[in-house]
């Protein structure tokens, strides 16, 4: 049995979980989620926790099993609590500024880059336009979205200037030696 996929998602009070068919909706104080699951494992509800099964010993459903229960709860606990990643940027002159729905961030480039996040995702600006907090109710979609930030301007190894993420440390290279 799969350690992960065995243990009990705790659901707290005020969230609220229907499955209908092969979908989980999770609802509460910060949104919904709908979460899709596979045939190969079943999903049901027991006195407020969520327990994943899986019907036989095949490597798929082995493979599924923890999955399920993982994603599950990420959605419970996003709908709670939510997920947030945080960014900073490095370089002279590099910032982000809101302007109505969308953002700019002048990153060194000849033009500005002009973002408008999704539905469900919210940008936070602290710190002068140089650290960014991406929050949300969907695990997946604020790492995809932290992701397309940090991938505007790539964090150069030689001078650390560009998008990078609070907490990552990068490795300095050393430029050229000039033996000659």
């Amino acid at each position: 049995m799969s350690r992960i996929g065995k243990v009990p998602v705790k659901v707290p009070e005020k969230v609220k979980i229907a499955i209908a068919g092969q979908l989980v909706k999770v609802e509460g104080p910060k949104g919904k989620l709908d979460v899709a699951f596979n045939k190969g494992v079943k999903v049901e509800v027991k006195g407020g926790e969520v327990l994943v099964t899986r019907p036989d010993d095949t490597t798929a459903s082995k493979s599924l099993h923890g999955l399920t229960r993982t994603i599950i709860a990420n959605a419970v606990h996003g709908v709670t609590t939510g997920w947030e990643q945080a960014l900073e940027i490095n370089g002279v002159g590099f910032k982000a500024e809101p302007k109505g729905k969308k953002f700019i961030f002048t990153l060194g480039f000849s033009h500005p880059i002009s973002f408008e996040p999704p539905t469900g995702i919210t940008l936070d600006i602290q710190k002068e336009g140089k650290s960014i907090t991406v929050k949300g109710v969907d695990k997946e979609l604020v790492g995809s979205i932290a992701s397309k930030i940090r991938n505007f301007r790539d964090p150069d190894p030689y001078k650390q200037y560009g998008v990078k993420y609070v907490g990552e440390t990068l490795r300095k290279k050393e430029g050229k030696t000039g033996a000659a």
